[in-house]
């Protein structure tokens, strides 16, 4: 009865806390050193947002790009831009630090929605918050990656580290065809020990949450076609049912068909009648037709994000069967567009990730970080890696409002997330705790 009641006692009582150890010197270095040049970082990240790198702006971009160069190569960093004009884009910022410790991937981006025709292009800092067109998405995410490789260098942790940084110049429209436009940073993954993108900081009710997973995020075009002819003649066995009625059958099979966790495919634009057409960008639709006559065209476009291949691949199939029972006298087409963004699917390689981000966040005295819905996060770089190479996202600034006037940032976020990143890549690198 004692070893029961001794069984039961073991099994009531509160779980031993996660181990804690204290900061090494060299980790102690790095968070001073990123507190120390906090207005430096300030200063860098206001010159970044105040150039103006559109997706479009090729010149901006590389203007980016430059800046970041000037930061990395007095590192030790041997940096190269990868030219992507055959793509209509302006390229990508490489930099590679040799060293003998396990190669880390550091991914960020250069390019912003904001073209320079939009009205919100400058940098405006009100105490510790700051705002400006891709001032967190993902002009702070670039920030905190510099922040961290100088708070390395100064502790002396970056003189022997293996690190790849990947900064894409179109990660907000990317250039065609993809195979080319991401071909630098799928191979940078495939060698590469662990991968850790940098986009924004996820956070909710002033929680910090780790993001091990992202949807996909592909288009999709629909052509519904039928006769066309008086509409007192629809629905009879000469005429049938018309595009518009095909067109609606079809997206209201979507709907009630194939709802399931982490899906969602999105009807962005629609138009129909006789006839109906959609611009080449695939962004504008126009038709014209009468009450009295059945439609002849009717196209929708849309999106489809999933959590995983196996996911998108079973989604797919399952719109096609939609699609294919056509209503009398109808035909349907569905085309998935090319150069989308793979899923980065939720892996036990990639929760470690996080586990070791929470040892550092233990032994920082930061709060440990839970993992955050893939369904409110958006589609990433890391998608194009994460089949390859263990991937943490979401390292970059804590902030909101991104891709809309008034986009901000905390600026004090800006020091614990280098400091996290400092020490997080120096223990994976050199293969510590």
């Amino acid at each position: 009865m004692r070893l029961f009641l001794a069984a039961l006692l073991l099994l009531a009582a509160p779980a031993a806390p996660a181990a804690h150890a204290e900061p090494t010197g060299a980790e102690r270095a790095m968070m001073q050193t990123v507190t120390q040049e906090h207005d430096r970082h300030i200063a860098l990240l206001e010159r970044m947002v105040n150039q103006n790198s559109g997706s479009l702006n090729l010149a901006g971009v590389r203007a980016v790009g430059d800046m970041a160069r000037a930061e990395l190569e007095p590192l030790g960093f041997e940096v190269r831009w990868v030219d992507m004009t055959e793509t209509g884009r302006a390229g990508h910022l490489v930099a590679t630090h040799a060293g003998r410790g396990r190669n880390i991937l550091l991914i960020g981006h250069l390019d912003t929605v904001f073209e320079p025709e939009s009205p919100f292009q400058r940098f405006e800092r009100t105490g510790s918050r700051a705002t400006g067109p891709g001032i967190g998405d993902d002009k702070g995410g670039v920030v905190v990656i510099i922040a961290a490789l100088r708070a390395m260098q100064a502790a002396g942790t970056l003189k022997d580290a293996s690190i790849t940084v990947v900064l894409t110049g179109d990660e907000e429209r990317i250039g065609a065809p993809a195979a080319i436009a991401r071909r630098d940073l799928v191979e940078a993954g495939r060698v590469a020990a662990f991968a850790l993108e940098f986009e924004n900081l996820a956070v909710e009710d002033e929680q910090d949450f780790g993001t091990i997973a992202r949807r996909s995020s592909n288009n999709w075009t629909l052509r519904t076609s039928g006769r066309t002819g008086h509409s007192s003649g629809v629905f009879n066995d000469t005429l049938g049912y018309g595009a518009i009625y095909e067109m609606a059958r079809i997206l209201d099979g979507f709907r009630r068909e194939l709802p399931e966790p982490n899906l969602t495919y999105n009807v962005g634009v629609i138009a129909g009648g006789t006839p109906a057409a959609i611009d080449a960008e695939g962004f504008s639709v126009t038709a014209s037709g009468k009450t009295n006559i059945v439609a002849s065209t009717a196209i929708a476009r849309g999106d489809l994000r999933t959590l995983t291949a196996e996911q998108d691949a079973r989604i797919r199939a399952g719109m096609q069967t939609i699609v294919d029972a056509h209503l009398p006298r109808t035909e349907a087409e569905l085309v998935f567009g090319e150069g989308g963004y793979p899923p980065m699917a939720p892996t036990e390689g990639n929760r470690a990730l996080l586990a070791r981000l929470n040892a550092v966040n233990r032994d920082l005295g930061l709060p440990e970080m839970a993992e955050y819905d893939p369904a409110r996060r958006g589609a990433a770089d890391s998608g194009f890696v994460a089949a390859d190479v263990d991937t943490l996202g979401g390292l970059g600034v804590a902030g909101g409002n991104a891709h809309a006037d008034g986009e901000w940032i905390d600026l004090d976020s800006l020091v614990r997330q280098s400091q996290r990143a400092a020490v997080l890549i120096s223990r994976l690198s050199l293969g510590g705790d």
